[in-house]
C-alpha cells in the first residue's frame, strides 16, 4: 500500500492522549478490524509511513511491533509487513496468534490446552432449564431488553456477595453477557488511550485483550503486585489483580494483602479490579477465606469456568453510580443478555454448592493426573502443583514456549506460551479440564513435539505490549 495513502485513511490519528505509536496503533487497529485495511494486504515499509506522517520511524516499527503482538499483523524480514488472516499465504506463527486464535479458527483433530473451561454443560444445567419453563411463560409486561440485567438475577448475585461476606445492594450489581464482557465495558469505561493499567504479569489474556483494545498500556508486575504502592505514585488509570486461583499461575493472596491492595488502590484514587472468575474452583478443602472489600474495589466475575461457558453469564459488582455508566455503554451496543439464561443462572446461584463439590473432585483428581504424567513422560518440564483453579503454570528447562507452541501444535496439541501473557519467555500455560485420557493423550502428544523440537538461536521475548 502506498504511504501517502495509507496516512490519508488514517485521518486526525494523532487527535488523542497518550504516546503517537500507541494513537498509531489504535487507529490502525480499527482500519483492520473494520475490514478497512484486509488480510493479506502489504503495509508500508516503517521508513515511508514515517515520513508520510512526519513521525520518528520509531513511533512506526513500535505501533506495527504491538499490532504484530495482538495477532492483527505479520512482520517477516524481506518480505514486510502484512495484514494477517486467512489471506496471508504463510502460516501466522503462534506468537502473533489473538489470545482466542483456536477458537475463531478451530483445528480438526487439535486438542485444546489453550482455553481452559468445562467442555460440556453439567446436568444442574439442563435441569434448570427445565424448572424455568414456567417463569419463563409467565412473563408479561417484559420486551426482555435489560441492559442491567434481569432483576431477579441481580438480587441473587447481590445475595451471593452478601452470605459471602460483602453486604451487595441490587443497584451495585450489573448482569454481563460472560466475565469477558465484563472487562471490555470496565475497560470501555475508564480507560483512554495511552493510559497506564497495572497488571500483574503474567495474567489474564483477556483483559490485556480489552485494555489494549481501548489503545491502554499494561504496566506488569510481580504476581500478587508487589510493588504496587510505588506503582500506584505515578497515576495509573486502573489496576487489575486476579486474587484467587490466579490465571495462570494459580496462586492465592492472602485476606490481609487483599486489603493491603484495595487500602492503597484506594487512597490513590485508582480504581482496582479484582477479577473472580475462577472463585469458585477450590480443591476439596482449599477455599480462600472471603475478603469483604466494600466499594474500595471493582469485582467481576461469572459462571464460565464452574458451571458452563456456554451459559454466557457474568456479572459486575461496583458502586451504583459506576454500575449506571456500564449499563448505558452497554445499551449502545447490547440491549441485554438472554433472558432464560438469566433466568437459569439465578436458579443455580443459590443452589451452587453441591455443583461446586462435586466439580473440585474431579478438578483435583485431574491435576493429579495431568501432573503425573507429565513427572513420567516430560520429567525435566517444571509443573507445580495448585490449590485450585484449571491450569498449570509450566517452566520448560530450555527453549522458549512460543516456538515449542508450534512445534506442539504440529503434534496435534495447542498450548498458550507465557508470552502472550505477559510472562516469561519459557513458560507455556496448559488446563487439566480435560478428563483423564485426554489428558494422557495430550502429554503424549507433547512429549513427541518435545523430541522433535529445534529450539530457535534466540529466544522469543515476552510480549513487548506489557511494560516491565
Amino acid at each position: 500500500m502506498d504511504p501517502l495513502h495509507l496516512s490519508q485513511r488514517l485521518g486526525r490519528w494523532s487527535a488523542g492522549r497518550g504516546p503517537l505509536r500507541v494513537l498509531l496503533a489504535a487507529r490502525l487497529r480499527a482500519l483492520i478490524d473494520d475490514g478497512d485495511l484486509p488480510a493479506g494486504v502489504l503495509l508500508p515499509p516503517d521508513r515511508a509511513l514515517a515520513a508520510a506522517l512526519a513521525v520518528g520511524r520509531g513511533t512506526v516499527v513500535a505501533a506495527y511491533d504491538q499490532l504484530s503482538v495482538e495477532g492483527r499483523v505479520v512482520r517477516r524480514q524481506g518480505s514486510g509487513t502484512r495484514v494477517a488472516g486467512r489471506a496471508v499465504e504463510e502460516p501466522r506463527p503462534t506468537t502473533d496468534a489473538p489470545t482466542f486464535l483456536h477458537l475463531v479458527e478451530p483445528r480438526d483433530g487439535v486438542i485444546l490446552l489453550a482455553c481452559a473451561a468445562p467442555d460440556a454443560p453439567p446436568p444442574e444445567l439442563v435441569d434448570a432449564y427445565g424448572r424455568v419453563g414456567p417463569a419463563l411463560a409467565a412473563l408479561r409486561g417484559d420486551i426482555g431488553y435489560h441492559p442491567l440485567g434481569l432483576p431477579v438475577l441481580r438480587r441473587a448475585v447481590a445475595d451471593r456477595f452478601t452470605r459471602r461476606g460483602t453486604p451487595t445492594s441490587v443497584d451495585q450489581v450489573m448482569v454481563t453477557t460472560g466475565g469477558q464482557q465484563a472487562l471490555s465495558l470496565l475497560a470501555r469505561a475508564l480507560l483512554r488511550p495511552g493510559d497506564r493499567v497495572v497488571v500483574e504479569a503474567p495474567t489474564y489474556s483477556g483483559a490485556l485483550e480489552a485494555f489494549r483494545d481501548q489503545a491502554a498500556v499494561p504496566v506488569g508486575l510481580p504476581v500478587g503486585l508487589a510493588g504496587f504502592e510505588a506503582a500506584v505514585r505515578a497515576r495509573p488509570a486502573l489496576a487489575y489483580v486476579v486474587p484467587v486461583f490466579h490465571n495462570p499461575t494459580g496462586s492465592v493472596l492472602s485476606a490481609l494483602r487483599r486489603r493491603r491492595l484495595a487500602d492503597v488502590a484506594a487512597a490513590a484514587g485508582v480504581p482496582l479490579v479484582e477479577d473472580e472468575a475462577l472463585v469458585d474452583l477450590a480443591f476439596p478443602g482449599a477455599d480462600p477465606p472471603p475478603v469483604d472489600q466494600g466499594d474500595r474495589v471493582i469485582t467481576t466475575g461469572s459462571l464460565s469456568k464452574v458451571v458452563w461457558a456456554g451459559l454466557r453469564v457474568g456479572w459486575v459488582r461496583a458502586p451504583a453510580a459506576l454500575i449506571t455508566r456500564l449499563a448505558r455503554l452497554r445499551a449502545v451496543h447490547d440491549l441485554g443478555g438472554n433472558v432464560p439464561a438469566q433466568l437459569v443462572a439465578a436458579d443455580l446461584l443459590p443452589t451452587l454448592e453441591p455443583l461446586r463439590a462435586r466439580q473440585a473432585a474431579l478438578r483435583e483428581a485431574a491435576h493429579d493426573h495431568l501432573r503425573a504424567e507429565l513427572a513420567a513422560h516430560l520429567p525435566t518440564w517444571h509443573a507445580p502443583p495448585v490449590p485450585g483453579g484449571q491450569t498449570l503454570w509450566i517452566g520448560l528447562p530450555h527453549g522458549d514456549a512460543a516456538s515449542f507452541a508450534q512445534t506442539a501444535l504440529r503434534h496435534g496439541v495447542a498450548v498458550l506460551p507465557g508470552a502472550s501473557l505477559g510472562g516469561p519467555a519459557d513458560h507455556l500455560r496448559v488446563h487439566f479440564v480435560f478428563p483423564p485420557d485426554v489428558l494422557s493423550e495430550a502429554v503424549r502428544r507433547l512429549a513427541a513435539a518435545w523430541r522433535a523440537y529445534d529450539p530457535p538461536a534466540e529466544r522469543v521475548s515476552p510480549a513487548p505490549g506489557i511494560a516491565v
